[in-house]
Formats: C-alpha cells, structure tokens, sequence
C-alpha cells in the first residue's frame, strides 16, 4: 500500500505501475504558393503516472498493489467509519499505549546483579541510501 510520499518511493512505485500506449496525431499545414497538408501518426510509450503525479497524489487517494493484481488506484479507508474505531487513541488518548507503564509492570528480564551486553545500531547510513 502506497500512501503518498517523494523520492525513491514514487520513482520505484511509478516503475512498478508500468507504461501504456498512447496514439499521437499531428497535422501540418504549409501555404506557400501551394498548399500542402500532413497527416503524422505514432504510438508512443508514457508512464501511467510520473514521479511528479505520485508525489502530488490527493490525499484521499492511494495506491494498491497485490499479489496477482496489477497495482491500482483507491480511495483511502475512512478509519472513522470501523466499528472499533473507538478503541484507537485517535478516538481518545486514554486509549494510547503506555511503553513505559507497561514495562514498570513486568517483571525485569535482567536481573539488577546479572551481567549484560550492549549493543548500539547505527541506521542512519541505510535510511540515507533508502531515500
């Protein structure tokens, strides 16, 4: 499910959409000391949708793609519509999850006295790339 958004993620979801074929027809016309006409036919290749049309995509808009479907084009589902809507801490904060409450709760995995290591992860390398 694409959302919206820029960079990397409209250039690969406007790949994944593909391309159609459009027909294009040009006339001319030269006046001179005779007049002439021209007929010009072609069948082009334009994406479905550019970088810059995903990128500007209403924001009750989104893009699907399935296994076994082709990608398409839906309107977003109106969360406030769901019959549990009401347990979301949209609806109310006091439905918001407590990380910290929650933990004081449990009992500690690692034990005051009990010796453990640390690890720190640094992403900012592959978050960079990914854009």
């Amino acid at each position: 499910m694409f959302l919206g958004g820029r960079g990397k993620n409209a250039k690969d979801i406007s790949e994944n959409l593909g391309r159609e074929t459009i027909d294009s027809f040009n006339t001319s016309e030269n006046r001179g000391t005779q007049v002439s006409h021209g007929l010009n036919y072609q069948k082009l290749g334009k994406e479905l949708m550019t970088q810059d049309e995903i990128a500007v995509m209403d924001g009750g808009k989104c893009i699907l793609q399935l296994r076994g479907v082709r990608p398409f084009f839906s309107d977003k589902y109106d969360i406030t519509q769901h019959p549990n809507y009401k347990y979301l801490s949209d609806f109310d904060k006091k439905n918001a999850f407590d990380v910290e409450r929650y933990m004081s709760t449990r009992p500690a995995i690692v034990k005051p006295d009990e010796p453990f290591d640390i690890y720190e992860i640094d992403l900012s390398d592959e978050d960079a790339a990914a854009e």
